[in-house]
């Protein structure tokens, strides 16, 4: 390489060596940020506390046999009426 031309002098060196160890940090530090808000589910929660409660209503009611439960009881309501006769598990039903 010919003196003068493109020749990097070690305090050219040292200059870029600072500026990429800045630019290191300040690529830390945004990571660092952008983890914390990642890993705040508090906040979260907060900001979305309707859909979040709705979502533990809805699963509790499921999970509680909600469903079944709930079909058994319209269905057993509609079916009710005075019994005339029995024959083992038969019945014979009047529903005026």
């Amino acid at each position: 390489m010919a003196p003068g031309r493109n020749a990097r002098t070690l305090e050219d060196v040292r200059h870029e060596i600072e500026v990429e160890r800045e630019q290191l940090a300040a690529a830390a530090e945004t990571l660092r940020e952008s983890v914390g808000e990642a890993t705040n589910i508090g906040a979260k929660l907060r900001s979305n506390l309707p859909v979040a409660a709705a979502g533990a209503l809805g699963l509790g009611f499921v999970l509680s046999g909600g469903i079944g439960a709930t079909a058994r009881l319209i269905f057993r309501r509609g079916r009710e009426g005075e019994t005339k006769a029995k024959l083992g598990r038969f019945r014979f039903v009047d529903r005026d």
